[in-house]
């Protein structure tokens, strides 16, 4: 069987595209190069958006980003089951795009947070998070200035409730979010946001662990076993 593909969107200010296609790579997967301008998916079976400050995080982190050609066709694929991770910029975008509710603002004292952070897995059965176990603690690399997720009373009701949240901080929340939250999944478990950067956790010479490799091989078993 051919490998998986699974396309990374680059945007005008991402910087962790590379370090994206690197993970999916490492996971088993072929990472296939997509461009913010183009109509075109080609093909692939699954999409991440990366990292980064796309368009200089102008009007808000993400809101340029969210109204790029290519994010029409994201939309729809992902509406019709394709599997979406947003990371940090990325889950800025999904929240613009409405794909996934709420926003991310400005972090509790307006300073940019860059650390090894404890995370706990709550969400175990989304398509980007099956290789963890529920409750499973891990420890990936958190780097942002406008982190703070929030959303209304009835939408995070609803994220608590239905078992959307994905995963929470430990021990320190590093931007103020509201419940603790570092990433929610949609309804259909296959878009995912996530503000902390798992492909910066796949090697153990680079990353604080290789505990972000679950992300991508998640993934890859889904596709496979689909």
């Amino acid at each position: 069987m051919d490998a998986a593909r699974v396309g990374v969107i680059t945007f005008p200010g991402s910087l962790d595209d590379r370090d994206a296609a690197r993970a999916v790579r490492l996971a088993g997967a072929q990472p296939v190069a997509l461009w913010h301008a183009d109509h075109d998916l080609q093909g692939v079976d699954a999409v991440v958006l990366p990292g980064g400050f796309s368009y200089g995080d102008y009007l808000r982190a993400g809101a340029i980003s969210a109204a790029a050609p290519i994010m029409a066709e994201v939309k729809a694929a992902a509406n019709a089951g394709l599997p979406v991770l947003g990371i940090c910029n990325g889950f800025q975008v999904l929240c613009e795009a409405h794909l996934l509710p709420g926003a991310l603002l400005r972090n509790v004292g307006l300073h940019f947070v860059c650390r090894d952070q404890r995370l706990r897995v709550d969400n175990a059965d989304t398509a980007w998070t099956s290789d963890y176990s529920p409750g499973q603690e891990i420890v990936i690399p958190v780097k942002n200035a406008d982190g703070r997720y929030t959303a209304d009373d009835d939408t995070l009701k609803a994220l608590e409730s239905e078992g959307r949240v994905v995963a929470r901080y430990l021990d320190l929340n590093p931007n103020g979010s509201l419940n603790d939250i570092a990433g929610i999944t949609n309804e259909a478990g296959n878009v995912v946001g996530l503000m902390p950067h798992p492909e910066h956790a796949v090697e153990s010479l680079t990353g604080p662990s290789t505990d972000g490799l679950g992300f991508f091989t998640s993934i890859i078993k889904r596709l496979v076993n689909a």
